[in-house]
């Protein structure tokens, strides 16, 4: 029996906690919700790798380069049409299946006091663009604000790349081996990960009960089904024309998938999935900047997410929205959700602030809230895959993917 339990991959102790936190949370709901220290736990020790490698990695793949920024410049262009292509579809796929569905249609509101209040944030490209740089680095890593972190790493890199001899080497061997310590510090939160999940996911249905899918689940369907169709539309060609191994890379990405979409914190499995990644033959210095700003510029899911819960609000509230009205609702929702922060539930301040700025009832958002973090945990798992499969896409757009031989962990 020990032996059979020590051979168990950890995909498989993941995917036994989740199921025996579902069930815990189902059985004995008050004891499931008190296990969200656990998950809390695990989840804080995860969000504290984040900056150290977030900055070691950007850092030392930048200035690693020597003087050739050329090689910089040209990724950073590259990634960014890329994300600008992905999110687009991925707004297109959640346009649709939202209006064939309609899933809105008959949803009463005068349930959604009971809700409970949403949180209330007027977002703007202006405001995005200024939150984008930090008042001071320390704040931002102290607040895991990713996106301010990437941007004073890219800057401090493209100033250590000015920087000659050994004061130079110092820093980009510094960043180096932070890096490296972080990876082996990752491994060992992981072996923490099935109690986590587990607890996670004991919280969420001992703290909701099952029947919240009763009423919202026509919405819940319509999500999946979207993600699922992007997943097969999009992300399937993308793999199958760059030619990326499909087996690999499913093979690198099924265990920080299973993080994201238990614990609904792309955080969680960000240094798994950069360690993964890298290990599948994407090379670090393109791993460390793609992934990265990816979760700022890349979020499938939750650009998807967005589309159709913008206009599953639009429906309850019984208000119809032309083409060109949805059309001007999406991009506006494309702008604003750069600003989205990988973590649980960031995406409902969006569609709050979204929703309010075309004069929709709140109160629908108030609906979509009681059950987000249900459907955040599958956006959240396709924002993880999209950034993934955006490394691999950059190496071999780069010429510089190389697949390496390596069987499940």
């Amino acid at each position: 029996m020990w032996t059979f339990l020590t051979r168990r991959t950890l995909t498989q102790w993941i995917l036994v906690g989740m199921v025996s936190g579902a069930v815990l949370g189902w059985a004995a709901p008050d004891l499931g919700a008190s296990l969200q220290p656990l998950a809390t736990l695990f989840l804080r020790a995860i969000k504290s790798i984040i900056v150290p490698l977030v900055f070691s990695t950007l850092v030392g793949g930048i200035a690693g380069h020597g003087d050739d920024l050329k090689k910089v410049g040209r990724l950073a262009f590259r990634a960014i049409v890329y994300f600008e292509v992905v999110t687009t579809l991925a707004l297109v796929v959640g346009l649709v299946m939202v209006n064939v569905v309609q899933p809105g249609v008959g949803v009463a509101l005068g349930t959604a006091a009971a809700a409970g209040p949403v949180a209330q944030s007027k977002t703007t490209l202006a405001s995005v663009l200024q939150h984008i740089v930090p008042q001071s680095f320390f704040e931002a890593a102290a607040q895991n604000e990713v996106l301010q972190v990437v941007f004073w790493s890219i800057l401090f890199g493209l100033a250590l790349t000015q920087v000659k001899g050994k004061p130079k080497e110092v820093i980009v061997g510094f960043c180096a081996g932070v890096a490296e310590v972080m990876f082996k510090f990752t491994g060992i939160v992981m072996k923490f990960a099935p109690i986590g999940v587990g607890a996670a996911i004991a919280f969420t249905v001992g703290h909701g009960g099952v029947q919240v899918l009763a009423s919202l689940g026509a919405l819940i369907l319509t999500l999946y089904a979207a993600l699922v169709v992007f997943a097969v539309a999009v992300l399937l060609p993308v793999i199958l024309v760059t030619k990326v191994p499909l087996r690999a890379f499913l093979r690198a990405i099924k265990e920080p998938a299973l993080i994201a979409f238990s614990t609904a914190s792309s955080e969680a499995a960000l240094p798994l999935a950069m360690e993964r990644i890298e290990q599948m033959g994407v090379p670090r210095r393109i791993v460390a900047f793609v992934i990265p700003v990816g979760y700022s510029f890349n979020l499938d899911g939750s650009t998807l997410y967005l589309a159709v819960a913008s206009i599953f609000v639009a429906q309850a509230a019984g208000v119809h929205l032309g083409l060109s009205q949805q059309v001007l609702m999406m991009l506006t929702l494309m702008l604003t959700s750069k600003g989205v922060a990988g973590v649980p539930r960031a995406a409902i301040v969006i569609l709050a602030a979204t929703v309010a700025s075309f004069g929709l009832p709140l109160e629908a958002v108030a609906i979509v809230f009681g059950v987000d973090q249900l459907m955040d945990m599958g956006r959240t798992a396709i924002n993880l895959v999209g950034n993934g499969l955006a490394a691999c896409v950059m190496a071999r757009w780069e010429g510089e993917f190389v697949p390496a031989e390596s069987g499940d962990r």
